[in-house]
């Protein structure tokens, strides 16, 4: 049934998305063509921490190729792919007080925390400014537990555009479907999708209307959640522009949608969402929340009847639910660079000029100080970072180090990220790009 209640539900997402783009969505066509390269990075984020024995080969404590050396079990499903891996450990992010949840702090490489808001922009949103304009320049989908996506189908927690600017991720797939092909579906969909459009445009003119009657000091403020609306109205008019070309590649709607059994049949309706919007050119940076940057999460189709809080306190190596947990993450990367494969681009495929950084809101562990960040790349960037090795660092660069790199292969000028001078003397010992992870 429509209602207004639902019918507005995860407007917030659009209000913190920075979705205006000035570009023309014919531009979209040719940005997919097979002669020309674009770069897209994705960041996927797994609660709970990310201990290193889980990614790195037993026997294995100095930097060197993975080539003949056999990949542990939560990761094996990469085992064909260790050619595209680099596996990173010894970088920190104890200034961020990652414990729990480093939340924003994990992707903007400072001090974070429940509640908290973002100090300043975070990296997946910087590397959108950087890399070559798309009709929605980042785009987070949020993977939890069917009763959390379902009450809270939209939340911010790891990725921000400013100071006090969260950008929301998607968690229900008929929401994140409407929004990016409710133009060119049928049935209930197209009728839901229109009549969510009409209210939108309503209260869009609505509210623009009445903040002029606001006291100056929080007309700015208002001004921003009107231009969230007005984003996304814009938005559904970009992706209408270009429906002839989205038909090719929107996900076919199925009982995972509309009568999940399990939690995971969203987690891989919203996986296949988020690869759509890369392989159709939709978006070039994609960011995947698993677990939504909090310390809940749950994974019930993988049979693990855990979740939430205790799966923290719990041992990862070894671990069979840790195993399952991992394993699944794994077969969700060879996902997106199977699909990324199949696509020409330039003289090679769309994975050739894609990275994907995997790593955790919660450095190694849930209960962590931050000093070590294990971090797992996939892909080479377009031949920028080094792939089928294993890169152990001396644990005094911060993972503001990393973003930095990815930054200045990604075409920017930035010698440090979200980190100045005095910051840096104590939490930094070099500065710019990681060279020890450089081809």
């Amino acid at each position: 049934m429509l209602n207004r209640r639902n019918l507005l539900q995860g407007i917030a997402a659009g209000a913190g998305s920075a979705l205006t783009v000035s570009m023309d969505p014919q531009r979209l066509l040719a940005a997919t063509d097979e002669s020309r390269t674009t770069k897209r990075v994705i960041f996927f984020m797994q609660n709970q921490g990310f201990d290193p024995k889980t990614c790195i080969p037993e026997g294995m404590p100095q930097s060197g190729s993975l080539a003949n050396k056999t990949l542990p079990e939560p990761i094996s499903p990469l085992e064909s792919y260790k050619d595209r891996l680099h596996i990173i450990n010894g970088l920190h992010g104890t200034h961020t007080s990652p414990s729990h949840s480093a939340f924003f702090g994990a992707l903007g490489g400072y001090r974070g925390g429940d509640g908290v808001p973002p100090s300043a922009s975070t990296i997946d949103y910087e590397i959108s400014k950087v890399l070559p304009e798309t009709l929605l320049p980042h785009l987070c989908i949020g993977m939890d537990s069917i009763e959390n996506m379902t009450a809270k189908p939209t939340v911010a927690n790891l990725s921000a555009s400013g100071a006090g600017q969260p950008i929301f991720m998607h968690s229900n797939p008929n929401h994140l479907y409407q929004m990016l092909y409710g133009g060119i579906s049928t049935g209930d969909i197209r009728r839901q999708h229109e009549a969510r459009s009409n209210l939108l445009e309503q209260v869009e003119k609505l509210a623009a209307a009445k903040g002029k009657t606001l006291p100056a000091n929080t007309q700015k403020q208002y001004g921003q959640y009107v231009q969230g609306f007005r984003d996304v109205n814009g938005l559904r008019d970009r992706l209408a522009k270009v429906s002839d070309h989205l038909r090719e590649f929107a996900p076919t709607v199925d009982e995972r949608y509309t009568r999940p059994e399990f939690e995971t049949d969203w987690h891989d309706a919203l996986l296949e969402l988020g690869i759509s919007a890369l392989t159709s050119g939709i978006t070039n940076t994609l960011t995947i929340g698993s677990g939504r940057g909090e310390i809940f999460g749950a994974w019930k189709g993988l049979g693990v009847e855990q979740q939430g809080h205790n799966l923290g306190h719990m041992a990862q190596p070894g671990n069979p639910i840790w195993i399952k947990i991992r394993q699944y993450n794994s077969r969700m990367l060879v996902k997106i660079m199977e699909a990324l494969d199949s696509i020409p681009e330039g003289s090679g495929t769309m994975m050739d000029h894609t990275l994907i950084v995997y790593t955790s809101n919660n450095a190694d562990k849930q209960h962590t100080s931050g000093a070590n960040w294990p971090v797992m790349l996939l892909g080479n960037f377009d031949g920028a970072f080094k792939s089928g090795c294993f890169t152990q660092l001396d644990g005094k660069r911060p993972i503001n180090a990393l973003y930095s790199t990815i930054l200045e292969m990604a075409g920017a000028t930035c010698d440090r990220f979200n980190m100045d001078e005095k910051l840096a003397k104590k939490f930094d010992s070099g500065n710019g790009a990681v060279k020890e992870i450089l081809a």
